[in-house]
Parts: C-alpha cells; sequence; structure tokens
C-alpha cells in the first residue's frame, strides 16, 4: 500500500516538473497534493467507499479550477500593477534588458518592491545636505544631513564636486569607495580644482536610510547563517546570490526611485561614481548626466549595472558576459580593478620585499598570513578553524599572524579564547594610531624587523579603522587569506578561503587566472595545503612576479582610470553646456 502511494506521488510530481509553464506550477502542486491524499486514502481507509470518492475528486477538481481562476486573475492584476509602478520611472529598465516582463515577473517585482519599500511613499525632494571635513582621511569631505536648507553645504571650488557614492553594506562598498576617493584626492587636496565627496547614503539621517539599513541587516544574518549552518542553508544562500535575473535589477531600480531624496540635494553638474548599483541607480533616476558605475565581482548578473550609467567592469569575462547578456556597449567599459592610490602605488616595492622575505634562508622568514574578516561577520566557524590549525606553525616561527577581528566584537572573543586554549601569546591593537605605528616599524628597517610576537590581533569599536586597517597591513603582509570578495582583485598574493555567497567563485578564478591568487581553498586542509607551498616553493615569488607584471599592463588601475572618466567625461558636459 505504501508502495502504491508512493508511485502515485511520484506521478503526480512528475507531472508538475512537466507542467506547460511557470505560471501554472502553483496550482498544479495544490492540485497534485490533492490527488496524493485521495490516493492514500482510498488505500488505507477500508470503509470509504467509491462515492465518496466521487465527491472528493469533484471537489478537489473545483478547488484546483478556483485557483488556477484566481491565480490568473492575480496575474492580469500583477502586470496592470507592475505598468502603474513603473509610469513614472526616470528610465526604462524593461528597454536596458531588452524585454518586457512577463506576468509572473511582474507580480515577483510588485511583491519584492512592497517588500523593500512598504508604504514608503516616494519623494523627488532632495533633503539639505553639508559636507564636513573627514577625521579620517586628509581632505576628504564626508556628506550628512544639514539641519535646514540655509545649513546646506556649497563648494567653495570653481567647479561641481567630484562624488564617490557608497552604502555601508558590508565592508566591500565602503572599501571601494575609499579606494575611489584616493584617487580623486591629489597630492594637496587644497589645491583641487573640485572637492571631493564621501557620499554614503545610511550616513543621511532619513526615512530612506532605514529602509536600506533594515534590508542590509537581512541580508547580512543570512551570510552569517550560511557560513555557520553549511549544507543546504549555504547552498540554497548561493544559489540566490548568483542569480540575478532582469528582474532582480527591476526591484534594484524601483527601490533607487525611492531614494532620491538622499542623493537630490548634490549639486547636478557633480560627476557620481558609485561602488554600489543602488547609488548609482538612485543617480540615474535624481538626474545626474555623469554617473559612473564600479561594478563589483567578476560573475555578470543584472542587478549590478545600470540603465543611464556607464557601468565599468574590472575583467574582461564580466565585460564579455555582459555584452553577451545584452548590455549596449556605449554603457559598458573595461576598467581594470578597484584599488586605492597608495597600494598601487607601492606595488613594485611591496612586491620586493615579498621575494626578498620568500627567498631568505637560515632562518627563513616567517610568512606573514593578514586574515581578516568581513563586513558581515560571517565565515566565524572557519576563519577560526583555521587559526587554530596554523598556531602550531606561529609556534614554530614558521609563520606570522595579522588577525582583523574588524568591529566584531564575537570574533575578537572567538580569536582571543582560541589563543588562550592554545597558550600563545599575542599583542592587540586596537585604534588607528596603533594600525599605522605597526605598518611603520615593519616599513622602517624592513630586512630586520618584525612584529614583537608572532600573532597580532586587530579589533576595533569603529568602522572605518576595521575597513582600512586591511589595506593598511596589505604593503607588509606576505599572503592575504580572505574570501573572494573585493579582496580578491587585490594586488598581493592571496590565499582564496571558502567563499560566502557562489557569486564570489568566479573572482576567485580572477585571481587565480592572473597569478596573484589562489583557487578557492573550501576546507581548512586545502587551506594549510597552500601555506606548505608558500613555505616550501617558488609559489610566493611566482605571484609576486605576476603582481608587477599585472600592475605593468594596468590590471590594477581601475579606481584610477574611473575618476579620469568621470572628470573627462565632466569636462565634455561642461564645455557643452557653455556652448549652449
Amino acid at each position: 500500500k505504501i508502495q502504491t502511494t508512493r508511485k502515485s506521488a511520484n506521478a503526480v510530481w512528475i507531472a508538475c516538473l512537466l507542467s506547460p509553464s511557470r505560471e501554472m506550477l502553483g496550482p498544479t502542486i495544490l492540485f497534485a497534493s490533492s490527488i496524493i491524499a485521495l490516493v492514500a486514502v482510498l488505500i488505507f481507509d477500508s470503509d470509504f467507499n467509491i462515492m465518496d470518492a466521487g465527491i472528493i475528486a469533484a471537489v478537489v477538481l473545483a478547488a484546483f479550477l478556483g485557483v488556477y481562476v484566481l491565480w490568473r486573475i492575480l496575474l492580469i492584476w500583477a502586470s496592470g500593477a507592475y505598468k502603474k509602478l513603473v509610469a513614472d520611472n526616470a528610465i526604462s529598465v524593461d528597454e536596458f534588458v531588452l524585454s518586457e516582463p512577463s506576468a509572473e515577473s511582474a507580480l515577483k517585482v510588485v511583491v519584492l518592491h512592497k517588500f523593500n519599500c512598504g508604504s514608503h511613499v516616494a519623494s523627488k525632494e532632495g533633503l539639505p545636505l553639508k559636507a564636513e571635513e573627514s577625521d579620517k582621511v586628509p581632505g576628504l569631505k564626508v556628506t550628512k544631513r544639514a539641519a535646514s536648507s540655509t545649513e546646506a553645504t556649497t563648494t567653495k571650488k570653481s567647479k561641481a564636486p567630484l562624488v564617490v557614492g557608497t552604502i555601508r553594506m558590508g565592508f566591500g562598498h565602503h572599501r571601494i569607495a575609499y579606494a575611489a576617493t584616493s584617487w580623486g584626492l591629489g597630492p594637496d587636496p587644497s589645491k583641487d580644482e573640485r572637492d571631493t565627496y564621501f557620499h554614503d547614503l545610511l550616513n543621511i539621517e532619513s526615512e530612506e536610510a532605514t529602509m536600506i539599513h533594515d534590508t542590509d541587516k537581512l541580508y547580512s544574518k543570512g551570510s552569517r547563517m550560511a557560513s555557520e549552518l553549511g549544507g543546504p542553508v549555504e547552498a540554497l544562500w548561493g544559489s540566490i546570490t548568483k542569480s540575478g535575473d532582469e528582474d532582480s535589477l527591476r526591484v534594484t531600480y524601483q527601490w533607487a526611485e525611492h531614494l532620491l531624496p538622499i542623493i537630490s540635494g548634490l549639486d547636478r553638474n557633480s560627476p557620481i561614481v558609485a561602488s554600489h548599483s543602488l547609488v548609482a541607480a538612485a543617480a540615474v533616476a535624481a538626474g545626474f548626466k555623469n554617473v559612473i558605475n564600479l561594478v563589483i565581482d567578476n560573475h555578470a548578473q543584472w542587478f549590478v549595472v545600470v540603465p543611464g550609467a556607464l557601468n565599468l567592469v574590472q575583467g574582461p569575462s564580466n565585460y564579455h558576459n555582459f555584452l553577451k547578456m545584452g548590455v549596449k556597449p556605449e554603457h559598458l567599459q573595461l576598467a581594470g580593478h578597484w584599488i586605492p592610490r597608495d597600494l598601487v602605488e607601492s606595488i613594485p616595492d611591496a612586491c620586493k620585499r615579498r621575494i626578498h622575505r620568500a627567498k631568505s634562508t637560515s632562518p627563513r622568514k616567517p610568512l606573514r598570513l593578514l586574515i581578516p574578516v568581513g563586513g558581515a561577520g560571517a565565515q566565524r566557524k572557519f576563519i577560526v578553524s583555521l587559526v587554530k590549525a596554523l598556531l602550531p606553525l606561529a609556534k614554530e616561527n614558521k609563520v606570522q599572524l595579522f588577525l582583523n577581528a574588524a568591529d566584531h566584537a564575537h570574533m575578537k572573543e572567538s580569536f582571543s579564547n582560541s589563543l588562550s586554549d592554545a597558550g600563545v601569546d599575542y599583542d592587540v591593537v586596537s585604534n588607528m594610531t596603533g594600525v599605522r605605528d605597526f605598518r611603520a616599524k615593519l616599513l622602517s628597517d624592513w630586512e630586520t624587523s618584525e612584529p614583537a610576537k608572532n600573532v597580532t590581533l586587530f579589533a576595533f569599536d569603529d568602522y572605518f579603522t576595521a575597513v582600512a586597517t586591511t589595506d593598511i597591513l596589505c604593503n607588509v603582509a606576505d599572503v592575504l587569506a580572505c574570501k573572494p570578495s573585493e579582496l580578491a582583485f587585490y594586488p598581493i598574493p592571496k590565499l582564496m578561503i571558502r567563499r560566502v555567497g557562489d557569486h564570489e567563485e568566479y573572482s576567485a578564478l580572477r585571481a587565480s587566472e592572473l597569478g596573484d591568487g589562489t583557487l578557492e581553498a573550501r576546507t581548512v586542509k586545502v587551506s594549510l595545503r597552500y601555506v606548505d607551498l608558500f613555505l616550501e616553493t617558488e609559489l610566493l615569488v611566482t605571484m609576486n612576479e605576476a603582481i608587477v607584471k599585472n600592475n605593468e599592463m594596468g590590471i590594477y588601475d581601475g579606481c584610477k582610470n574611473a575618476i579620469k572618466i568621470a572628470l573627462e567625461r565632466a569636462k565634455e558636459l561642461e564645455e557643452a553646456s557653455s556652448k549652449d
């Protein structure tokens, strides 16, 4: 009886999979479940007669037809609701992706938009903004909300500010934004013809910023759960992070239409360089004519490009794939990796130091491993396991560990407990002054200077120092051990450890093909094997030589090129405006 029921169920579910369209899937599943229940009752209930079966069959059929009719009505409503939703948009996403949404897609967009924005009413009126001197980066100005229009900042420079826009979602977007500002600021910012603004949408106190923050909390929670639980949860999260179809762009852009108040207060003549597609989309929706979108990762998805903006990508495979997807060549350009000025300009010297350390003998210099934690605070289980496995090498003076717990208290605690349990002595650095002093010491007499202890724990209370520390320490580390995030593109030998989202897989592949990083090491065992190779072979020398060659080809000049392109476009627009 059980086998008969199971066969009936299997047959019905196969029918579901073979349903003529995805639009029929919902009603078909309901119908299938009812048939399975009916077959089970007929088999297991000896008192059940055929007349009762006929009545149930009729009820099931009526329910199916009713659900089907309701489903069709819902799809018809969704098509109309979608058209109403996008009617006043500044730009057409459908034209950009070269297709109209199906009724099912329209329903998905409408529902997800409601999830993102709730009952929020879109407004085109900009909030008053002011720009204050950054207390972190000399010459940089940081925007925030002004109390009134009279308090709003107007630049004293001859030209509209260069605006680098971002959203504090994890560390990646902020890191890329700071990299871009480093190329916008000249050696003496006071002599620049434009101010450089750092415009973080979450820094503008508003209802719109709260919307973004709430969504980011869900994403961060998903990342942490995926990395901690693994298995089916990780697989599901991975599939979500790499399935950015046309509908994902429709949802992203529609959300951006609700963010105009926190970007419209900027000078409309400003070039906008965005490290987050939502910022670029909001700038386009607000009417800015010179918008540069710095496309993240190395996996082409619709939601990371923006209609109405010039989308710059880091590598050729991404460029090819976006063209294949249908992005027009005039909206796309290959730029290079998003790297800060300090790291790019110091590549020759940094690689020289690493090669010297790798070739040292009697005794060989310890391998310096920089291990940072990402902004979502995910990967705790994997990173802690990796650190525990490396501690015997630290005790043997074969490796030195620079552990950046960032601003995550739980990671600081996990690192501290692991080190104490292993009986490993370590230093703690807790502020920017300490970070800079640490690097300065290792650079002062780089052939002989070493950290006081083989393990140094960096842990902070503020966000900026947490992000910047990894960049600052890259020049004194031999290997950067990180997930294949934005750091996969950095000009330092990299041990690519276990990813959080499946979209990151392709960034590790990019590093490996360029010769400046490993393939993804998804287990601690594989990670340790790579550490052995760094210690026992010429792999580290080879990677540094590849970085020098890549630099000569301009591979790491992405942010430099982005700023150059933005300013050239600004000049062209100014000249065209003066002629009019």
